[in-house]
């Protein structure tokens, strides 16, 4: 079930040495959340050097977090705002918590999801390293180095992580599916899950060029979503089809991957939401 009350979010930092400290956080407002307890507020203006700005930055916990010494897996999602809460989304969330709280209620061992959020002037920019004309891009570069450098480095400080590669992934859907593409590919040794859905390789043809001079390691994972029922303009489904292509002429072998083309699926976070746990069970589990 949702937490359904206004509250203030507590969350406990586990600290690299041992110790805990705790930061109260309140909602600017009183509507009602719909993100569910486990999901914190790991800094309201997390600072990014290499661009020059600040974003906030969420965090979901494992229902046992805090009653064990595990270590777990990282998930760096993009657009952080629409992954837990109606509150912080215009368009509906995906659901990431309660999708999590059931596979973790199933017998799954529990994930860390790291949510990062955009702001609508600089989305695009940041999340392409590729220009396009009339519509921005081009500091993908920049965020890559903030989430390898400065954002992952934090959270393997702060939280039990399994920092390893093949227990960190980053993932995203549209312009954020596009970057996470990206940024796993440029940064193999860090990342070896990513997560793509309805990616938005319209945006850059390049970004294919860029696929061909890759190479992909035998413990590599890609999950790729499409549907049917997306901008028919731009294809997504095809494009997606022509990448996964390329990807298996580098070395992406078929237990390596999973492409979902739903007939029905359309450009939302309801769809990408139905997908999510079946994406983390193939990386992790």
């Amino acid at each position: 079930m949702k937490k359904t009350s206004a509250f203030c979010i507590t969350i406990l930092l586990a600290l690299a040495c041992g110790q805990q400290s705790t930061k109260n956080i309140e909602h600017a407002n009183d509507k009602t959340t719909t993100a569910m307890e486990n999901v914190y507020i790991f800094d309201e203006g997390f600072y990014m050097p290499q661009l020059g700005r600040y974003r906030k930055i969420w965090l979901y916990l494992p229902p046992d977090y805090f009653k064990n010494n595990k270590h777990y897996p990282v998930l760096y999602m993009h657009d952080g705002q629409y992954l837990f809460d109606d509150l912080t989304s215009f368009v509906g969330e995906w659901g990431v918590d309660e999708v999590l709280n059931e596979m973790f209620e199933d017998g799954f061992p529990g994930v860390i999801v790291v949510g990062i959020e955009h702001r609508s002037e600089e989305r695009l920019n940041e999340y392409s390293p590729w220009k396009r004309k009339g519509m921005g891009g081009g500091l993908g570069d920049k965020h890559a180095d903030f989430l390898v450098q400065t954002l992952k480095p934090a959270i393997d400080k702060n939280f039990r992580t399994l920092p390893d590669r093949e227990n960190t992934g980053i993932g995203g859907s549209s312009m954020g599916g596009l970057i996470s593409f990206y940024v796993s590919l440029k940064h193999p040794g860090i990342f070896g899950r990513s997560l793509i859905f309805s990616p938005a390789f319209w945006f850059a043809e390049k970004s294919y060029a860029f696929a061909k001079n890759t190479e992909i390691a035998h413990d590599f994972r890609m999950y790729f979503l499409a549907g049917g029922k997306e901008d028919p303009e731009r294809d997504v489904h095809k494009a997606t089809g022509r990448m996964v292509e390329i990807m298996k002429t580098k070395g992406l072998a078929e237990n390596q991957y999973r492409f979902v083309a739903d007939p029905e699926g359309i450009h939302d976070e309801a769809f990408w939401g139905n997908y999510f746990g079946d994406a983390v069970a193939f990386f992790f589990y």
